[in-house]
């Protein structure tokens, strides 16, 4: 049984300080210059769907607000399109995150494909309603290539937390 499969595992707590790390390397992977690609996934909401499945005490509404802001004045997207669209990805992992972590990691991307669809279908309402155009249906790759990297996600950002000894699985805990 793989290690990410096991029931009884322990995490340590996570830092602060690698939580922010995570989001400043979504945001600067975001804002580098490659609009024009089609299907790269939004990192800054897979790494936010991650720490609000996560950490739901740790990370909120308000910081997905912020980010938000963030990636709307980074890419010059109208102001609040992102905001709004990941603070309701936060509201809904954090909404959600005991019912997504029962699962197992391929089911939990599937529930991440969900969440990060809808963010997605507010981002291009907000933004048809402002007098955009529909982009297409490539506009939805990213969603499904984010959820495809919701086990490596998981298991990267949960190697700082895992414990140095291994643990006895004869052992009752």
């Amino acid at each position: 049984m793989p290690f990410y499969e096991q029931p009884q595992r322990i995490l340590l707590p996570v830092k602060v300080a690698f939580m922010a790390l995570t989001f400043v390397l979504a945001l600067l992977f975001n804002l580098l210059p490659w609009r024009e690609v089609t299907g790269l996934p939004d990192m800054v909401a897979l790494v936010l769907t991650f720490w609000c499945v996560h950490q739901p005490r740790k990370i909120g509404i308000g910081i997905a607000w912020l980010a938000g802001l963030l990636m709307d004045a980074g890419n010059g997207a109208l102001l609040g399109q992102h905001a709004f669209a990941y603070a309701f990805l936060a509201f809904a992992a954090i909404s959600l995150h005991r019912r997504i972590l029962w699962f197992s990691l391929w089911r939990q991307a599937a529930h991440v494909l969900v969440l990060l669809l809808a963010s997605q279908l507010l981002m291009l309402a907000a933004r048809m309603v402002a007098g955009g155009a529909f982009p297409g249906a490539a506009y939805f790759a990213g969603s499904f290539i984010a959820a495809a990297l919701w086990p490596t996600a998981t298991f990267l950002l949960l190697l700082p937390q895992r414990r140095s000894e291994s643990v006895d699985e004869n052992r009752p805990i």
